[in-house]
């Protein structure tokens, strides 16, 4: 009976943890999209222009796209560990102290991304509400960019409390470790690789 209880547990991390990763996956290749979108809108614009033909409202479509390639892209960014950490504390901290150091990172990280995402959800239900719509050439409801920068960074929020338990758990966090990193591109570099 215990052993599969054991199995139906681990049968369930092993689904989250696949959702969790599909749910990355999505939010990158929405990210993409978004800068293949940009990329079509300028050359769409220069087009428009040597044709002599205005395209309206082009540049106000391509804000939003790169808006929405920020904010999908900030969770897959952090998994990949391309965002900017500082990490002179954690280089030098023994194992025991770095895993306190990366839980308070990360606990912290997940607490003002939690409190940036409520605050533009509630942002986007008041632009739903009162029917704000932009000011540019092409009026677009606000709701659905700031629908999106919610979207978002509640993934972002989701990746963060993701690796906070991983660490929590004992396992390394989804991230490269930077200070590894650093080391192995040094050693490349005096051509010791």
């Amino acid at each position: 009976m215990a052993g599969r209880a054991v199995a139906s547990v681990n049968g369930h991390a092993q689904g989250v943890r696949g959702a969790l990763d599909r749910l990355y996956q999505v939010s990158a290749a929405l990210a993409a999209f978004c800068l293949a979108a940009i990329a079509g809108l300028v050359v769409i614009q220069v087009t428009g222009r040597s044709l002599g033909v205005l395209v309206p409202g082009a540049d106000d479509l391509a804000g939003y796209a790169l808006m929405a390639s920020t904010f999908l892209g900030l969770a897959p960014t952090l998994r990949a560990g391309a965002h900017i950490r500082v990490t002179l504390l954690l280089s030098h901290a023994p194992p025991a102290r770095k895993r306190r150091l990366e839980l308070w990172c990360l606990a912290v990280g997940a607490a003002v991304c939690a409190y940036v995402g409520w605050y533009v959800v509630e942002m986007a239900k008041d632009a739903w509400r009162f029917g704000e719509k932009s000011t540019g050439n092409l009026p677009v409801p606000l709701w659905i960019p700031e629908s999106v920068m919610a979207l978002g960074i509640t993934i972002l929020t989701i990746a963060f409390i993701d690796d906070f338990v991983r660490v929590l758990r004992g396992e390394a966090p989804s991230y490269p470790d930077d200070a590894a990193a650093v080391e192995d591109t040094a050693v490349v570099a005096d051509g010791q690789g």
